[in-house]
């Protein structure tokens, strides 16, 4: 397998992207996020609950192709979040496993993550095919919002009070849904536009700020 090398001078130096993880992921769609991201220059970080361990190595849906993970998801504080520019929520059956919870009718910690996210504006949501199990827990997020999802799952966001899209990618203000990993490349895309857009924005209001205001001549 070749090295990923993060471009320093890509659009995207200086962003992070996290991407939620655990076994059975769909493993050329998160291939394809490492690279593409790395292209554009952002930073990946992969998370998962460690369950008090260093790191934990998963294997993949299709080919069993393991990965190791170090980032502990329990770690993320409020700056940490704010410090994601989009966190993701992948196919595969990521999103079932990570949101089991000891007791029964508890929310686990990647939803609480989650939650905390979609209280955060500045962090791009991105959920793809079954990644909307995530949301199932708490469905106050989606309520009333567009989106799409896996035709498996139509059913469950329309119970979660979301408004079912029959389209490959879904935008809505910082929440980017995607039907399935088919279309990780649509929803990467996005992703990679959107983040390069708010910086884009980010620049120009600090180049105006920095800008002095330019004082007329006194006339008295």
């Amino acid at each position: 397998m070749l090295d990923i090398i993060l471009r320093p001078d890509g659009q995207l130096a200086g962003r992070t992207v996290a991407i939620l993880m655990e076994s059975d992921y769909v493993e050329p769609e998160i291939d394809y996020y490492r690279r593409r991201f790395a292209e554009e220059g952002a930073k990946v970080t992969l998370l998962t609950r460690l369950w008090g361990r260093p790191r934990l190595t998963f294997e993949g849906h299709e080919h069993r192709l393991p990965i190791t993970v170090d980032g502990d998801l329990e770690a993320v504080d409020a700056a940490t979040l704010r410090g994601f520019d989009a966190l993701i929520v992948p196919s595969g059956m990521v999103a079932d496993r990570l949101r089991y919870a000891e007791t029964a009718g508890d929310l686990s910690p990647a939803v609480r993550l989650l939650r905390a996210a979609f209280a955060e504006p500045s962090v791009l949501k991105g959920v793809i095919c079954h990644g909307s199990w995530l949301l199932a827990p708490i469905p106050e997020v989606v309520h009333g919002r567009p989106l799409t999802c896996h035709h498996n799952l139509v059913h469950d966001v329309r119970n979660m009070g979301a408004n079912y899209v029959d389209q490959d990618i879904v935008v809505d203000g910082d929440l980017v849904t995607a039907r399935s990993a088919d279309h990780c490349h649509l929803f990467a895309r996005t992703l990679i536009d959107l983040i390069a857009a708010r910086v884009a924005r980010r620049d120009r209001r600090w180049w105006r700020g920095s800008v002095p205001t330019r004082r007329e001549p006194s006339h008295a």
